[in-house]
């Protein structure tokens, strides 16, 4: 496989959204290694259920034939509200409105008139992507991450 930070021949602004499925299982474990330190990285369970299991919404950007960023999400019907579960766009491929066009069109699948999702307090980037996205700060908790680092919830109304 080559390389997926450097798609040859694709322009970074070449790119369109698309379902994700089990076959995407090993572009999706690359995308997570590419985006993810070793500690945050979802285990092979998870990246499996993510792709396969019922009633998430999964989507992921492609170039070409290659996944460059990648979403998933799910629905708490008894509280009215959706989970972006995680949200992660290969480093080459950041700053060109992925990451954005992958959460809206999440949100817009999840269909909830809340949507939360969970965040490293140092991950500035993603903070002001969130806040540039109408997500509010609602919680804090501590010591979530591995090696202890706290996450920060993020809440928006629709």
């Amino acid at each position: 496989m080559s390389d997926l930070n450097d798609v040859p021949g694709n322009s970074h602004k070449e790119w369109s959204l698309e379902s994700a499925n089990w076959r995407d299982f090993s572009q999706l474990n690359h995308l997570e290694k590419a985006c993810f330190k070793p500690e945050d990285r979802w285990p092979f369970w998870d990246l499996l259920g993510v792709l396969t299991l019922p009633g998430l919404v999964r989507l992921k950007a492609v170039s070409g034939e290659h996944m460059v960023g990648f979403i998933s999400g799910e629905r708490e019907s008894a509280y009215q509200r959706g989970w972006v579960t995680t949200l992660g766009v290969l480093p080459n491929f950041r700053r060109f409105g992925i990451a954005k066009a992958l959460l809206t069109a999440c949100e817009r699948e999840l269909s909830m008139p809340i949507i939360r999702l969970c965040v490293r307090e140092s991950n500035h980037p993603a903070i002001e992507l969130y806040q540039a996205t109408g997500y509010v700060l609602v919680d804090h908790w501590k010591k979530y991450y591995a090696k202890g680092e706290s996450a920060l919830v993020f809440e928006k109304r629709r």
